[in-house]
């Protein structure tokens, strides 16, 4: 136990760190090509903090427990925008940019309603249902590649971009009078691709002590299964994204985090589900029972549509987002958890 703890305390160090390093590198890469940090973050970033779920759900599958490979998909995205995404909110509401909101947002529903179709008439995951999730995953890298070119004008908004050289600068001229300029430099972008990739690794590597640890912990205090991939497993492997949300608050880039947020729901669905059934397919679980049914037909993918609709539509009419949207997700983040455990 001793030593389920102290790798657990390992296991997040690593994920701060990695984090860090991400979203430095993220953004160097996102203003060296002018591009929207929204737009960024919806694949770069998200593709690395989704890593952890990858990995979990494959080998989940792989091992005949298809059950933490779905409960930790659906988990992760409702731990991502009714947790994660709420945090940011409340702490930080601010403008969004319709339109580089609309892709990641239109895939994420689009993959959702198969994905639930598929569970509610199919009832089983076979593994053309995991190739089809990937031909999607395909198609929105292609998509969102094609609107990167189409639009290199949009880039980092001036005012984003000069609150970032602003930022550098201030901090430079305090250390040494005169270094202003050289804070107005833009770093190399080798060393903005290495950051990125040790970032990716060291958030891997924290998630799966995390994850490993953290549920060896769940399961000596009696917790089930089930409720461990839906909640337990779905947070570990959740805490790169909070990480990467909660360092890119910091350090002033708020469309960098919704951005990571609502993409890595897009992968939580076309990735990593996709690679897991196509793995090794397995039947929709029936662990839990909420009024009488399934849970995952009357909890599980009612939530997850639930808490998106509040995090988006709001977004996509009036272009901003509000601390009572954040309140509300983490009311209805709360109220799952425990419902969760009492069933």
């Amino acid at each position: 136990m001793i030593k389920a703890v102290i790798l657990f305390a390992i296991g997040l160090v690593a994920l701060i760190k990695g984090g860090d390093w991400f979203v430095d590198g993220a953004v160097g890469i996102a203003r060296r090509f002018h591009l929207p940090e929204l737009l960024i973050g919806a694949t770069v970033v998200s593709i690395g903090t989704t890593l952890p779920e990858v990995m979990v759900s494959a080998t989940s599958a792989v091992t005949g427990h298809g059950e933490i490979a779905y409960g930790n998909a659906i988990g992760s995205i409702i731990c991502n925008t009714a947790l994660i995404a709420a945090i940011t909110l409340v702490a930080k509401p601010g403008p969004v940019d319709r339109k580089t909101l609309k892709i990641p947002v239109a895939f994420f529903f689009v993959s959702a309603i198969l994905y639930a179709g598929n569970a509610y008439f199919v009832q089983y995951f076979h593994r053309w249902f995991g190739f089809l999730m990937l031909a999607i995953f395909l198609t929105y890298m292609v998509v969102n590649v094609v609107s990167m070119k189409k639009q290199p004008a949009a880039g980092i908004s001036s005012g984003d971009s000069s609150a970032v050289k602003a930022e550098g600068a201030a901090l430079a001229e305090a250390a040494e009078p005169g270094a202003a300029e050289e804070a107005e430099k833009e770093e190399p972008l080798w060393l903005d691709l290495v950051k990125l990739v040790a970032g990716a690794a060291l958030i891997a590597v924290g998630a799966d002590l995390l994850v490993d640890n953290g549920t060896l912990i769940a399961a000596a205090l009696g917790v089930p299964e089930s409720v461990i991939a839906l909640t337990f497993v779905a947070l570990g492997t959740s805490l790169p994204e909070l990480v990467t949300a909660s360092t890119s608050l910091v350090k002033g880039h708020g469309s960098l985090s919704l951005g990571n947020v609502i993409g890595a729901n897009v992968f939580n669905l076309v990735l990593v589900s996709g690679v897991s059934v196509a793995i090794s397919p397995f039947a929709l679980p029936e662990t839990a029972q909420f009024l009488g049914r399934n849970a995952s037909l009357v909890l599980e993918i009612p939530v997850m549509f639930a808490v998106m609709l509040i995090l988006t539509v709001p977004a996509l009419i009036r272009q901003k987002l509000s601390r009572v949207q954040g309140i509300l997700l983490l009311a209805i983040y709360a109220a799952f958890c425990v419902i969760q455990f009492t069933l």
